[in-house]
């Protein structure tokens, strides 16, 4: 049975996070449907999260969950070798409503079950209720029969952060520091959180993110670790691109930074696209109360390096644009010993997020 931990942290109890690029058990996902986010019913959007979901399953087993109004089409548009459960959330970005998963040395494996509060709460939030995805990380854990901590009060998302296993995290400022999330906290007992749930002892702060208005700029935009010493960044030299000033910052904070076991970061430059992706078909969108409106020609934060490392893959997002081919190359330099796979996902885009977004690592021990 899996149970709560209570007066202990992974820290204390010798769990780590370990890095994405490390071995993994299954990938899980939760399946769209929501109407005031997803346009056209979300059946685009289901579409392609059935892509992305298939090309994960090359590589490793996929778990998907789902609520019981939606099990049966989504059960049919999957592979049957994929896993389906039933499962009620609030939407579909379990990067950030489910659990982050730490490890110990004896093969043990843990949940951190971090509160949510859909990206902002009451202050700058994007919808709610968000109850039902708060509860995510507790019944993931629940169905693995894993035990998990459970941070009270203090307010996190998957997608803020990233680290490379051996100590050192990197996040944003942006989002870390905003007001809707742990205003009660300072920078320094924000760090002591991070400490003692992913065990690192270094953390790496940009000053932004590029989505100030979806997640308050998370990292899983801006940066990934490749392997230890070693991550890539967003890049441009194209003072036009609406992410120009926030790429070049933060490649130049990653090119200054030391990582926990004093190591100078190698940067590897991943493009952005050429031209902006804007939103498109928000009329099929519907308007419901507590949810933002959206609008045609909305910037969509499309960015590459919202990627998913795999075991021997990497799942690399495209967007019908000219530095698509590009992209796939820059990420296979990175990972060579690992089949890169584009899939095409602006459909993601346009509610908010991608690849990295809707899925989440569960380590193997």
């Amino acid at each position: 049975m899996a149970k709560r931990i209570e007066n202990t942290t992974p820290k204390q109890d010798g769990f780590r996070m370990p890095a994405e690029f490390e071995k993994q058990k299954q990938i899980w996902m939760l399946w769209p449907e929501r109407p005031d986010n997803w346009r056209n019913g979300a059946k685009p959007a289901q579409k392609v999260f059935t892509e992305v979901a298939k090309a994960i399953r090359q590589f490793e087993p996929i778990t998907v969950c789902v609520s019981p109004d939606q099990y049966q089409n989504c059960r049919a548009n999957l592979p049957e070798d994929i896993r389906v459960v039933e499962m009620t959330s609030n939407d579909s970005w379990i990067r950030d409503c489910g659990p982050t998963f730490v490890v110990n040395d004896k093969g043990g494996i843990r949940g951190v079950d971090w509160t949510f509060n859909a990206w902002g709460g009451l202050v700058d939030g994007l919808y709610f209720p968000w109850d039902q995805d708060d509860l995510v990380a507790h019944k993931v854990c629940e169905l693995e029969g894993i035990d998990s901590y459970r941070t009270e009060g203090f307010v996190l998302e998957g997608g803020s952060f990233h680290v490379d296993g051996e100590g050192t995290v990197i996040t944003t400022e942006m989002c870390l520091l905003s007001e809707g999330r742990n205003p009660h906290l300072k920078k320094q007992e924000i760090e002591k959180m991070l400490d003692e749930y992913l065990n690192c002892q270094k953390v790496i702060w940009i000053k932004d993110g590029i989505d100030p208005n979806e997640t308050n700029g998370h990292i899983d935009d801006v940066a990934q670790y490749v392997r230890p010493g070693e991550v890539a960044c967003i890049w441009t030299e194209d003072e036009k691109n609406p992410f120009y000033k926030e790429a070049q910052a933060a490649y130049q904070t990653l090119s200054d930074s030391v990582d926990a076991k004093g190591r100078n970061l190698k940067v590897h430059k991943l493009c952005l696209t050429k031209d902006p992706v804007y939103l498109k078909g928000a009329e099929g969108i519907d308007m419901v109360e507590g949810t933002l409106p959206r609008e045609d020609g909305e910037l969509s934060i499309a960015s590459y390096m919202n990627f998913l490392v795999v075991n021997g893959g990497v799942i690399v997002p495209q967007y019908g644009d000219t530095n698509d081919k590009l992209a796939l190359e820059q990420v296979q330099n990175m990972y060579p010993d690992r089949k890169v796979v584009g899939v095409r996902t602006e459909e993601i885009a346009f509610g908010g997020g991608n690849i990295h977004c809707v899925t989440q690592q569960q380590p193997n021990v």
